[in-house]
């Protein structure tokens, strides 16, 4: 079980409620890090008394350092600080909160110096993962996944012979909607989740599907599948959180309320059980729980995954960019929401194959990608 717990990304959702397991649980918190806000991550620091604070945001970091003057704690600054300070960091754990392709490099580093990783970041299974499983094999550890697909799925696992691992997804808010009635959402419209409160590109993720695609790649990854053996059931219910269906096709399905702290939990304390920081679920009290196929005609983002994985080289890591860049088009007013999609269709088949990519390949295709969906959306 955790004992010391560094949190990179700990001012946005996942991070926070990762702060306040830590809280439930007595774990000291060693490390934090934030992109720019300081005035949330001040709090944090005046809360848990960690040793070091990474900040990506130069000028940011400075603020903080003159908000905290009267504390001991060594601040980091700049791009690679979260990837350092993983490295320096005390903690046996590393939970990795950080949005994007941001996250990679930390996830790395945490593999390297031989820590203990929670991962709620995606992209980097989703744009590297290969080469981030074979460091944690190198070294045997393990991944412990903290988004709730994956965790349930983790859960769910008994080390023998898997036949389909099936994720659950809630649908979004535009679940049962044609392509043609999604022209004019509004990011407001997208950002209105039914079941989960989210940071706003994995809301406009799951709108468009994009972020289940994601899961899908990084379910291959974490546990050495096929993406054929992947396959995505929207429940809207959001109370089954993601099932393993064995050859003799007995299913196991992990149930909980619609609460990532079970996760963080889960992750920080595996492989023993703490006693709960959420509510109890009350089956009685369930009016049904519902299945159904995902519409990838409405939805194309989710096919486009299984085609990206297929594909393999930089294939994922140029959808991961192109989708980052294009939410923010959309987000920003730029585009439409089915413009976002064709976009990152677009840009994503458009790449160029490229087997065992390096780190390098991985971030110079990244913001190829970027580029391509700016220039496409802006010419």
């Amino acid at each position: 079980m955790t004992k010391t717990v560094a949190i990179l990304g700990s001012t946005g959702s996942v991070g926070t409620q990762a702060l306040d397991v830590c809280r439930r649980l007595s774990i000291r918190v060693d490390a934090l890090s934030c992109g720019r806000d300081v005035a949330t991550v001040e709090k944090q620091i005046r809360a848990f008394s960690p040793r070091l604070v990474a900040v990506a945001d130069e000028a940011a970091a400075k603020d903080l350092a003159l908000r905290v003057a009267d504390l001991k704690v060594k601040i980091l600054s700049g791009r690679e600080a979260a990837a350092r300070l993983a490295e320096e960091s005390e903690a046996d754990t590393v939970v990795n909160a950080v949005s994007g392709i941001a996250g990679l490099r930390p996830t790395l580093a945490t593999l390297k110096a031989g820590k203990r990783l929670a991962l709620a970041n995606k992209e980097s299974l989703v744009t590297y993962g290969t080469a981030v499983m074979e460091e944690a094999r190198k070294r045997s550890l393990p991944i412990l996944p903290v988004d709730s697909e994956h965790s349930a799925i983790f859960q769910c696992l008994t080390g023998q012979k898997v036949k389909t691992i099936w994720l659950t997804a809630s649908g979004g808010p535009f679940f049962g909607k044609s392509r043609e009635e999604m022209k004019g959402i509004t990011p407001a419209d997208a950002l209105a989740h039914p079941t989960w409160n989210m940071g706003s590109r994995i809301t406009v993720d799951s709108a468009t599907m994009m972020n289940k695609g994601f899961e899908v790649i990084e379910a291959v990854h974490l546990f050495g599948v096929t993406p054929e053996q992947v396959k995505v059931v929207v429940h809207r219910e959001s109370i089954i959180h993601s099932m393993v269906e064995y050859i003799d096709n007995a299913v196991m399905a992990q149930m909980s309320r619609p609460d990532m702290r079970l996760c963080v939990q889960y992750a920080l304390t595996y492989p023993e059980r703490a006693e709960a920081v959420i509510p109890p679920l009350e089956l009685t009290a369930l009016s049904g729980l519902t299945f159904h196929e995902p519409d990838g005609e409405s939805f194309p983002l989710l096919p486009l995954a299984y085609e990206a994985i297929h594909r393999g080289g930089v294939c994922p890591a140029a959808m991961n960019g192109a989708d980052e860049e294009a939410v923010a088009l959309f987000l920003g007013g730029r585009i439409g929401f089915t413009a976002l999609s064709d976009l990152v269709s677009e840009v994503t088949l458009s790449m160029p194959s490229m087997p065992s990519p390096t780190l390098t390949d991985v971030e110079e295709a990244d913001r190829e990608a970027r580029r391509l969906v700016r220039d496409k959306a802006l010419s």
